[in-house]
Order: C-alpha cells, then structure tokens, then sequence
C-alpha cells in the first residue's frame, strides 16, 4: 500500500471527480485516472463506481480516503520529531486566507518570522462558509471564518483554533438618519437597503437574522465580496452594509454602530489537516497567529465593545 494512493482517495473524495483533482494537481485526467488503476490494481480491491455522470468512491475507497489523514499525520509526527533533534522548526508554510482575516492577522505575523527558518506562502480567497475546508487540501493552514460557531461548516474532521473573534458593525452613510444611535438592534433596520454578500456566505446570516427577528425582508440593492468596494458604495450612500471591525478603518464618508440583538460577530479560525497540523512549522505558525489574535481584540477593546464615535 502506497501513501500516495491514500492521498489521490482522499483528493477524489473531497473534490468529487477525477477532473477537478487533475486540474487541482496539475496533472491530465488521464494521469490521475492512471494513477487509480494502479492503485485499485495493487491493492486488490475495486476503489470507485459510476454514479450518474461521473464517479463516487466505494466503500472500500471511502476507507481508505479517510485513513489518509491518519496516515498523514503520523509521517508528519515523525518528521517533527526529526526536526526537533536538528533544531528549530523550518519550511515553507502555505497560508490560504480570507482576505479582510488575513488583512488583520498577516502583516503582524511576518516580522515574528524573520529570523526563523519558517517561510510562508500566502494565497487570498473569499468563498462560502462550508467550501473553506476544501482549501485544506492545497494549503497548510487555512485562515477562515464562521458565524454559526467556532468551526466552518464541513470542517468538523479538521484541526481547528479560534484565532479570534471580531464584531461585524453596521457602516452607515454619514448622513444617515440611523447615525444618531450609538447601538443598532433589529427592529432599528427594518426597511433599509443594503450592500450584502453573496448567499450562503457568512455575513448574510446576519441579515437573515434581522428578518427572522423581525418578520420583514430586508432589501438587498448589490451583493458584493471585497470590503473596500462596499464600504465605498456605503459612503456614496448605496445602501447599508456589515463590515468587520478589525479592518474598517475611518472614513468621512461612512460611520459603524455596533448590533445587538442578534449574532453579529465572527469567529475567525485557523483550520488545517491533522497531517499538516503536525508539522512543527505548521503548529508555530498557527500558534503566533492565536497570539496575535488575542492582540488584535484587546487592540479594539474585546468583541463586544461598541466602536468610537
């Protein structure tokens, strides 16, 4: 039995069809298809079947698909503990984030690293909640968020660390009527338009929230993902807009004012596979971006505490 068998399971797994891991591994399907001939040949035992139009694993590839992590994860305890006898933890950390978590936590995190024999490589990415742990297979560490608990959806079989918790505040247009209030709740937005994100991300839970806390639709004029084009289109009086407070700096043209009443406010989370995560590299990385997390709320004033002004 080959390692690598076990990691192309696990590939097929996670992705859904030979095409989506070729392209991900930058291979030809017919290289990947190759592959688990192979493998189905050595180890005796038929690993997919068709279903529909492409594709799914067997229940003994299922098996096999899930030891992979197991497997994984003890090759890289041993290689830890190799790397201890020769000295400080080193290596390249591939970092895969959400951009405004990564804006808060990144620019803190390189200057702990000069010195060291840790590197990082860093990649940016805004998706849906549940699709942040498929990023796991081509990153180390994946910084991610989630507003329905402390781990993403779909990441409940990865190591995951709160790195921190940060308040959405609701940005205003300056001249807005609502500006007058220090704190929000729900029945204060009834009727108002907003700039939101695309379904199925986390913010827009929010705003789900108000509707179901107060039985009205709320308007959403635009759904946009970059957080400088909202705040922007917020100032040019476009509409309401949730804004992360760690990375929302002031603008004359926009003012935040904290919500209550429903759950406006993220976990941030580092999420990893449980063989990258025993990386010694890997677990220092992630254990200064907690460090820095803990700096970065006690730089705001906590999670809960309402924004200046």
């Amino acid at each position: 039995m080959e390692v690598r068998h076990l990691f192309l399971l696990r590939e097929i797994a996670v992705r859904g069809t030979l095409a989506a891991v070729a392209e991900a591994t930058h291979r030809t399907p017919s290289a990947v298809s190759q592959q688990l001939r192979t493998a189905e040949r050595e180890l005796g035992v038929r690993l997919v079947e068709p279903v529909s139009r492409g594709l799914r694993l067997t229940a003994e590839g299922l098996l096999l698909a899930e030891s992979a992590d197991e497997v994984g994860r003890v090759i890289g305890e041993v290689e830890a503990r190799l790397q201890s006898r020769l000295g400080k933890p080193g290596g390249t950390v591939s970092i895969g984030t959400l951009p405004s978590a990564g804006e808060a936590l990144l620019p803190l995190l390189m200057p702990r690293l000069r010195g060291s024999a840790i590197t990082v490589d860093v990649r940016d990415f805004d998706v849906a909640e549940e699709a942040f742990a498929r990023e796991t297979l081509d990153h180390d560490l994946v910084i991610a968020h989630s507003l329905t608990g402390d781990v993403p959806a779909g990441a409940a079989h990865l190591v995951s660390r709160v790195l921190a918790r940060e308040p959405l505040d609701v940005a205003l247009p300056a001249a807005h009527p609502l500006v007058t209030k220090p704190v929000l709740t729900p029945s204060d937005l009834v009727g108002t338009t907003w700039i939101a994100v695309p379904a199925g991300f986390p913010f827009d839970s929010v705003l789900l929230a108000v509707e179901s806390a107060t039985g009205t639709q709320l308007t959403r004029r635009m759904r946009l993902v970059d957080n400088r084009l909202v705040e922007s289109m917020v100032a040019a009086g476009e509409g309401l807009a949730l804004l992360p407070r760690f990375t929302t700096p002031p603008n004359p043209g926009t003012v935040l004012r904290p919500l209550t009443g429903v759950n406006a406010h993220r976990a941030i989370v580092g999420i990893t596979r449980p063989d990258h995560y025993a990386r010694r590299a890997v677990r220092t990385v992630a254990d200064l971006l907690a460090e820095i997390g803990s700096e970065v709320m006690a730089q705001h004033g906590g999670p809960f505490q309402a924004p200046p002004g």
